[in-house]
């Protein structure tokens, strides 16, 4: 395939409507708004306007809340971090750490933290150093004979 010979797929384009071009294009003088009214003006917009009733938008309750202060973490399962031990792509014996998760390629990016959950089995003996832990993984890893230290996260 050569660069002049690539093109978008049949009816993936469309060509732009181009009214008020005269008589003979079909959509010439009023641009195919009609005469006179709101609707023919510009910079009108009437989409949510329901005649003066108060519209449904404005009549139905508002829901939830937003925290604006809330904390976003990285989640790990303990599963992942297992496949990545055996994968050679963490070390076992060394702590494992935020730092360290993200070396790997197991995390994208720390984010307020990272935390781990317990989906998975954890066999290797190993120490976590993170910012949370579920109960339910720091079992699972003591289980297995290693260790969670949680970091304290500055109070709100």
């Amino acid at each position: 395939m050569k660069l002049h010979e690539l093109h978008d797929n049949e009816g993936a384009t469309r060509k732009k409507k181009r009214v008020a071009r005269g008589p003979g294009s079909g959509k010439g003088k009023t641009a195919g708004r009609g005469i006179k009214g709101q609707k023919s003006r510009s910079g009108v917009a009437i989409k949510g306007y329901e005649g003066g009733q108060m519209p449904l938008y404005q009549r139905l309750p508002k829901r939830g809340f937003n925290k604006p202060n809330a904390k976003k973490f990285a989640v790990v399962n303990l599963g992942l971090i297992e496949k990545f031990i055996e994968a050679g792509k963490l070390d076992a014996k060394a702590e494992i750490n935020e730092d360290a998760l993200v070396a790997s390629g197991l995390v994208r990016r720390k984010l307020d933290g990272i935390r781990v959950l317990a989906k998975g089995d954890v066999s290797s003996k190993i120490t976590l150093n993170v910012t949370g832990a579920s109960k339910a993984a720091v079992a699972a890893v003591e289980k297995a004979g290693g260790s969670v230290t949680i970091a304290a996260v500055a109070a709100e």
